[in-house]
């Protein structure tokens, strides 16, 4: 087949190429040891302890390597989204001194910082992995999609679109051709080079070397209305933002291969990849993630009432992200977060339980290490804080 002749009927209208995006987003001047990352919510509403955690980490490592810190909006897939969910993220990370190098609001040379004001980007990037023959469009309407997976349930084979089960993997161009004309709705997929029977090795940057069987699902990289789900959409986002190192969730280990594939089949520099485990909550002999629905000790708020300065929960922070900060701040009473080098060798592989009481007592070190006048103006600070609430 004449690939390039397939992607310039399925994207008629893209002019530009990635060459053209590279020179808009041309890599940092930074120092090799500077570090770009990230943070990328959806805007469903005020921050929680489980993602200013989150937040914590790029953060942090970005601006002890002089680097950059990105605040991007992850708006594709998520239909939670409420009005002004962004400015309240926003609002939340500077209320907590986190210092947001490039955002939606403010701007910086690598936007938009908003996925949904992207989608001519990802046109372009589909687009080319048509030409080469890494993608192709699928025309499967959901109830196709859903009795392929009664059959594979049936047949008690893996779930989803691969091998014998990508029906529109092998159509001709003529095939192809016919249903555009005929407007049939399509996604586009990956082409996938992997074998489920095979295993690729990476390294994580907390968890060391991973293996897992290689992708060999031909997943969906970008949908019917041109918007990309998460994998492809971070890909593009992480290589032209030039992001160095990904902090997220450790349920994106088993897409790793997926994610691998994508930016491979580019033939960019993989960045470092970092899969935090969430923070949890103790009860009992059980242990389960703190939830946002279920505790009133996961909402920012909860510690503003209580006279927990930001600071403090920020100190507490530092003590889940590295095992040996707590002994270091304890030795040097002079000394705060920024003088502390955290390393990822340093993070927790098994998860970090919240636990209030000790939080509450790194507050009661750091109250007890202000200078009077300090002392005064936050406590002038939260009372002003609390009479506006």
């Amino acid at each position: 087949m004449d690939y390039k002749k397939l992607a310039d009927l399925l994207y008629p209208n893209v002019d530009k190429t990635i060459d053209d995006y590279e020179k808009m987003y041309p890599e940092r001047n930074l120092s090799e040891d500077a570090i770009v990352a990230r943070f990328a919510p959806s805007p469903t509403g005020r921050m929680h302890m489980g993602n200013l955690f989150a937040s914590f980490i790029p953060e942090t490592f970005a601006h002890q390597t002089n680097g950059i810190f990105i605040l991007r909006i992850e708006d594709t897939d998520d239909k939670r989204a409420i009005e002004n969910g962004t400015e309240l993220i926003l609002e939340d990370l500077k209320a907590y001194k986190y210092k947001v190098d490039e955002d939606p609001i403010n701007g910086g040379a690598y936007g938009p910082y908003i996925q949904s004001k992207r989608k001519d980007i990802y046109s372009t990037f589909g687009k080319y992995l048509v030409s080469i023959g890494r993608a192709y469009p699928c025309f499967c309407s959901e109830e196709e999609i859903a009795h392929i997976r009664e059959i594979q349930t049936e047949k008690k084979d893996r779930i989803g679109y691969y091998g014998k089960y990508a029906k529109c993997r092998n159509l001709t161009y003529e095939e192809i051709e016919e249903k555009i004309k005929n407007n049939e709705p399509w996604v586009l997929r990956l082409k996938s080079n992997g074998d489920f029977n095979r295993k690729i090795i990476f390294k994580d940057l907390i968890k060391g070397t991973i293996e897992i069987p290689e992708n060999d699902i031909d997943h969906v990289l970008i949908k019917s209305d041109g918007i990309p789900p998460y994998a492809f959409a971070h890909v593009v986002d992480d290589y032209l933002m030039r992001v160095t190192h990904v902090t997220r969730d450790d349920s994106y280990i088993s897409s790793v291969p997926y994610h691998l594939e994508i930016w491979k089949s580019f033939g960019f520099k993989v960045p470092k990849y970092a899969h935090i485990l969430p923070l949890n909550k103790k009860e009992g002999e059980t242990i389960r993630k703190l939830s946002k629905r279920k505790d009133p000790e996961a909402a920012v708020s909860f510690y503003n009432e209580r006279g927990i300065p930001e600071e403090a929960v920020k100190l507490y922070f530092a003590t889940l992200l590295n095992s040996n900060f707590e002994e270091w701040y304890n030795a040097n009473p002079n000394s705060n977060i920024s003088d502390f080098t955290f390393t990822f060798d340093k993070m927790s592989k098994s998860g970090s339980i919240f636990d209030i009481d000790k939080l509450i007592s790194i507050s009661k070190t750091y109250f007890s290490r202000l200078k009077a006048q300090d002392l005064y103006n936050l406590i002038i600070e939260q009372s002003k804080q609390n009479n506006n609430q």
